[in-house]
């Protein structure tokens, strides 16, 4: 990013801005700027607030998600902004004890039970619809790993009783609409299993391997547009039963498993232009191996655009388990009008990489054209980010293994990444070791955890410290510690657990 002012000064930046027009096309970034200056810097440890799980904000900043802590209940917040007055005109006064509680901060707008009795809400999964400000939320039975066989059904994955998919309005809490699942398995965990594109929802059903394609109507419902799966085209089925006398007693793959065979037996053949040599090429590329392409299964699933899918092929042990980075994996891309197999890569494959060093943000691209979200950095959007992205590609060992590892986080896991401005690598330096814009748990530190300004290599702008001041904590117990940041305010909360120990939160803001 050019540098636009001239000074560091925050009042002298505002009087450059009236005289001093940015490039074509980069205001915002230079907008940003003033983000060096506008910083969480103070911070009130271990507020007084509600035993919530707090789960995120929504990218649009206007409301804060928690949940019960027995799983059972929704609550709502709307971010506000602190105010209070004081006798002295010094600026060394401290905080009055009522600005110091949660309250104070944010305004609870409701609470509602999602959850029956036996159903818990995941704490992990949340996606939002800000042009609607819809909230999307599951809540699961408990997972069984001892499952009866049924028809259709993936064995080797587990199966929940009912998984229930709730779409909210979060103004109000209204339950608009709901669909739920039985007898299935949806990888809820950070929402890896739903992508939401505009108004196009997809969930993937593992059990069965299915791709539900679901839309968000205006009036907040929810209604199937499709299945991918063991059909594709709307008449696969009716022109199936239609030839029934025929098909009896015959066993057929899935439809999908079928696209994928055939783009792979085309992919071969054209391989080699030697009639002669075509046919043991084919027995050693294609036939020798075709039982493990008839045994891999959809994994992961998200949207490139209105009409193609982004489909993780693997097998069965990597669909379930969390570390898949040394399983063999592939890549498709499937044309759901065409219903075709558009290509297809390897987790190995160096093309692929390539697509994901310079073209990342395609895999990610926010298309409600969210002023905050599509700021996020990456290696191909941010100098910085790419740098770094090549210094850990020149210490890889392996190659291979370097570009496996970096698969593994495609397809991309929908609204994982905070839009703060305080994780531009335009801006600000930090340990990614110990807090990113990922939407993960990360392992806590005693000590702060610090922002360096990138045009002043030597300043510390703020830091941000999880846990108690006083640091006096078992060092012995597992602590980890999340990180949800406001998509524009300079607002944070740091929140620590400790094994068997009260939920620590800290509130880092602007004075």
């Amino acid at each position: 990013m050019a540098t636009f002012f001239r000074s560091a000064n925050l009042a002298s930046r505002v009087f450059d801005r009236q005289f001093l027009s940015p490039r074509p096309g980069a205001t915002v970034n230079t907008v940003r700027q003033f983000y060096e200056n506008l910083v969480p810097s103070y911070t009130i440890y271990d507020i007084d607030c509600p035993d919530y799980s707090f789960r995120k904000f929504t990218d649009d900043g206007k409301f804060l998600v928690a949940f019960s802590r027995n799983h059972q209940d929704l609550i709502v917040y709307r971010p506000i902004w602190p105010t209070f007055s004081c006798n002295d005109a010094s600026d060394s006064h401290h905080l009055p004890p009522k600005a110091k509680k949660f309250d104070t901060f944010f305004k609870q707008l409701y609470s509602i039970s999602l959850a029956s009795t036996n159903e818990y809400i995941c704490k992990d999964f949340f996606l939002y619809m800000d042009s609607h400000q819809f909230g999307l939320f599951a809540t699961s039975t408990a997972q069984s790993n001892d499952s009866t066989a049924t028809e259709g059904a993936i064995h080797g994955v587990p199966s929940i009783e009912k998984i229930t998919f709730y779409l909210v309005r979060l103004d109000d809490g209204a339950i608009l609409d709901e669909k739920a699942f039985r007898n299935d398995f949806i990888n809820l965990a950070h929402s890896i299993g739903a992508y939401l594109y505009e108004d196009l929802l997809c969930i993937v059903s593992l059990r069965y391997q299915t791709i539900h394609v679901l839309q968000i109507r205006d009036s907040g419902n929810l209604v199937e547009v499709r299945k991918i799966g063991a059909f594709c085209q709307e008449d696969d089925e009716l022109f199936l039963h239609s030839h029934g006398q025929a098909a009896r007693g015959v066993s057929f793959l899935p439809g999908i498993k079928q696209r994928l065979l055939s783009f792979i037996f085309r992919k071969t053949w054209n391989e080699e232009s030697d009639q002669t040599l075509r046919v043991q090429h084919l027995k050693k590329k294609f036939y020798f191996h075709f039982q493990d392409y008839v045994d891999l299964i959809i994994w992961k699933v998200q949207f490139l655009d209105r009409h193609h899918l982004f489909i993780k092929f693997g097998s069965v042990d990597g669909g379930v388990s969390r570390s898949t980075e040394q399983n063999l994996a592939f890549f498709a891309v499937y044309n759901m009008e065409t219903t075709d197999i558009v290509s297809l890569y390897q987790n190995s494959s160096e093309e692929l990489y390539s697509f994901f060093e310079y073209f990342y943000d395609h895999f990610h691209t926010n298309p409600q054209n969210s002023s905050h979200g599509n700021f996020i950095s990456s290696h191909s959007n941010n100098v910085h980010a790419l740098d770094q992205l090549r210094t850990i590609k020149n210490k890889a060992s392996s190659s291979s293994q370097f570009v496996k590892k970096m698969m593994v986080s495609l397809p991309y896991t929908c609204q994982s990444q905070s839009p703060s401005p305080y994780f531009d690598l335009s801006l600000f330096r930090y340990d990614e070791k110990l807090i990113s814009a990922i939407d993960r748990h990360r392992h806590c530190t005693e000590h702060p955890i610090k922002f360096i300004s990138v045009k002043q290599p030597n300043v510390v702008k703020f830091k941000i410290k999880p846990g108690l001041d006083s640091g006096a904590s078992d060092n012995r117990a597992k602590r980890i510690s999340s990180f949800l940041f406001h998509p524009f305010f300079p607002l944070a909360l740091s929140i620590q657990q400790t094994y068997m120990q009260p939920t620590v939160v800290n509130l880092h803001f602007r004075r």
